[in-house]
């Protein structure tokens, strides 16, 4: 998997629809050509970019060409995702403690600073 191409085919919101159709069942190019304003040569293109990010595959019988979903690289996205958030959720929080802690402590000094300021004009 190439996460670089899968991002990169996601970023469409055309060739998201296409997915998203694809998601339904196999079809044919020219189908999912149809509920889209541009032309066939376009959607032709933003095809290839998803078969290089090896999202769809491709069976030819005769002339027709059929498309079909592969779910596998948006997995494997998802899965890279998951592990930088689980790792960047954990640094943050270790962050967050650490400030707080900082905080904690400056409170503490603050307070015993007050407290001997106010005994030494008695």
């Amino acid at each position: 998997m190439n996460l670089d191409h899968t991002l990169i085919a996601l970023a469409d919101s055309t060739r998201r629809a296409i997915l998203q159709r694809l998601s339904r069942g196999e079809a044919r190019v020219t189908e999912l050509a149809a509920p889209f304003d541009i032309s066939l040569n376009s959607v032709s293109k933003h095809i290839r970019i998803l078969e290089r990010a090896k999202l769809v595959r491709r069976r030819v019988s005769g002339r027709e060409h059929f498309l079909t979903f592969n779910p596998a690289p948006m997995e494997s996205a998802v899965e890279w995702m998951e592990r930088h958030r689980i790792f960047w959720t954990g640094r943050l929080d270790a962050l967050e403690a650490a400030l707080r802690a900082e905080d904690a402590v400056a409170a503490a000094k603050e307070k015993s600073t007050h407290s001997s300021s106010r005994r030494s004009k008695k």
